[in-house]
């Protein structure tokens, strides 16, 4: 399996940013780590072994970007103010930065006409979601694993501007249904997945809200909810990626 490693200065956030690059050739995948997570989570809990079969036929080609969850999310006694703008910064470094690397260094003859796949489990499940929401002209594929979809979960009674726009929820509630994004939306491919078992709770309820709204919306989506035995771990994740791949590729 070709593999490759980039360090790169982003301008958006004033830092190195590192990603990871799996395959030679097909559909490029953004991949999103989980909460506070790092580019190589994926790789080191067997995901990207998990999808090896679909890698190493050339039929997609997975970049793992990093996170800064720490600085945003997970920051609880940060200033509410600070780790929104950061948030916002960091999804314009995904946007702006990233993705123009990815179709760089793709080789996918349509990438810019048929989209890039986002996926990600547990918080990378929500950013996989926030992204394709707000951008399905760069993303026409959703996999999203477990993920929480307000931003109110992390930033409890706090809202502004720029959180409102990151909170995928309260956004796609607000949309109107003549909103261009809208037919994007129904000529995209989206699945959500999510176990009933251990430390799923939150997930499931966040999910039920967003089927909700994808129903009210009449944006066709997979809501695929998996067994009581089926847990917040990669474990399960590895299974459910297999599974989606063959409907996906």
């Amino acid at each position: 399996m070709k593999v490759e490693y980039y360090k790169e200065f982003s301008h958006e956030l004033n830092r190195d940013m590192e990603f990871k690059v799996f395959g030679h050739a097909g559909k490029p995948c953004l991949v999103f780590p989980p909460q506070d997570g790092r580019f190589f989570d994926y790789e080191n809990f067997g995901m990207i072994e998990a999808a090896k079969e679909y890698i190493d036929a050339g039929k997609i080609q997975m970049f793992c970007c990093d996170s800064i969850d720490l600085e945003t999310f997970s920051k609880q006694d940060g200033d509410p103010r600070e780790r929104s703008q950061q948030q916002e910064r960091w999804f314009q470094y995904i946007i702006n930065e990233l993705v123009p690397r990815i179709y760089e260094i793709s080789t996918y003859e349509h990438k810019e006409t048929k989209g890039i796949i986002a996926t990600g489990c547990s918080m990378g499940g929500y950013h996989a979601t926030n992204a394709f929401l707000r951008r399905p002209d760069i993303f026409d594929v959703l996999l999203s694993h477990s993920g929480i979809f307000e931003a109110s979960y992390f930033f409890h009674d706090y809202s502004d501007e720029l959180l409102y726009h990151n909170s995928p929820l309260d956004y796609l509630r607000d949309m109107p249904k003549d909103h261009p994004h809208m037919d994007l939306y129904k000529k995209a491919e989206i699945i959500f997945c999510c176990g009933r078992g251990a430390w799923e709770q939150d997930m499931v309820n966040s999910l039920h809200k967003m089927e909700h709204i994808l129903a009210e919306k009449e944006i066709d989506a997979w809501i695929d909810f998996w067994g009581y035995d089926v847990a917040h771990d990669w474990y399960w994740w590895k299974k459910q990626l297999v599974y989606f791949l063959q409907f996906i590729l």
